[in-house]
């Protein structure tokens, strides 16, 4: 028997070192893996290459390891909600690679698959491929760093000649995620929008840790209802129900006349 449970957050990334490159969990605030990255920032961990879709908010999310200037790069597919995200870019002092969300989404899935590279249209006729994404500015202006010019290549499908661009998988050397959900042997179960990019996240973790809301044991979970089998999970904590989930924008519609 396997049993992949650690006793703390911890424990769970005590063997994380200065300068790993993390995939992490989350869209937005849904699904973000907070008492890993809490840990994280507490046993002081820095100059990391966090590949994420977003890098949360100034106060909650990575945006905590951010304000530390814990974070060295971000490879993400979206940058707002985060000024001191904008702030640390523009600056020069944070690296940036801007990439496509189902791009980044299939860059995680096939890292985690053993698949080096895949063609793809997104991108196209555009600094994606022909280069020059701003990747580092100088902090005067300038760019320091630019993204490179791709390759692209033309392929008939279905009868129709396009041009794709070749984007590379991705393999971080950890992978932090939240399930609703997890049995002993790592195999996990996600919640509605927090399924979001937690499953892809984790196949790209050459060590992947999970922070689970109920831990169970093997057998309890339907085989059929396991989102994410436990053969991509080498580590799993249980956090409990109770943990804070924070919304980014609470929009509430005034009540009704008369209401």
């Amino acid at each position: 028997m396997i049993d992949k449970q650690v006793a703390s957050a911890a424990h769970a990334v005590a063997d994380i070192p200065d300068g790993a490159s993390i995939a992490v969990g989350g869209f937005g605030l849904s699904g973000n893996p907070m008492a890993l990255i809490e840990a994280l920032l507490a046993q002081g961990t820095t100059d990391l290459s966090v590949i994420s879709n977003n890098c949360g908010v100034d106060d909650w999310g990575l945006g905590l390891l951010l304000n530390e200037r814990r974070i060295r790069k971000m490879t993400s597919s979206y940058v707002g909600e985060n000024k001191e995200f904008e702030r640390q870019f523009l600056e020069g002092d944070l690296e940036l690679e801007l990439t496509p969300q189902g791009t980044l989404a299939e860059k995680l899935r096939a890292g985690g698959a053993g698949i080096a590279a895949f063609f793809t249209p997104t991108g196209v006729g555009t600094q994606v491929a022909e280069g020059g994404l701003p990747r580092r500015y100088d902090g005067h202006g300038g760019i320091a760093v630019a993204s490179p010019v791709k390759e692209t290549r033309t392929f008939t499908i279905g009868g129709r000649e396009r041009e794709y661009v070749l984007e590379e998988g991705i393999v971080a050397d950890y992978a932090l995620v939240h399930a609703r959900r997890g049995d002993r042997h790592g195999n996990l179960v996600f919640n509605k929008a927090a399924r979001n990019f937690n499953p892809l996240a984790a196949m790209s973790g050459r060590v992947c840790v999970a922070q689970v809301e109920e831990l169970v044991e093997p057998g309890e979970i339907d085989p059929d209802a396991v989102h994410l089998p436990g053969i991509y999970v080498h580590r799993i904590v249980e956090v409990g129900t109770g943990i804070e989930k924070r919304i980014e924008r609470r929009t509430v519609a005034a009540p009704a006349e008369g209401a």
